[in-house]
């Protein structure tokens, strides 16, 4: 019985660790700008703002934000 005791507090504090480093993992983790835009074909383009092709597109997308929400 004890045994069993022991093991139930063992696996739930190695869960409740679990839980809590998703938890500030995620809470912390910096989000992640990306676009992707998707074609007619199926085909598919993903940029990052640091990428040339990227900059524009961010721009343009924030404009367009900035935009919507003055509306």
């Amino acid at each position: 019985m004890t045994f069993l005791r022991r093991l139930f507090g063992l696996v739930t504090l190695v869960g409740v660790a679990v839980g809590a480093a998703v938890v500030v993992r995620r809470r912390f983790a910096r989000p992640q700008e990306r676009a992707d835009l998707y074609f007619a074909d199926g085909g598919m383009a993903s940029f990052e703002p640091d990428d040339l092709e990227g900059a524009r597109l961010f721009a343009l997308g924030r404009e367009a934000l900035d935009a919507a929400r003055l509306v």
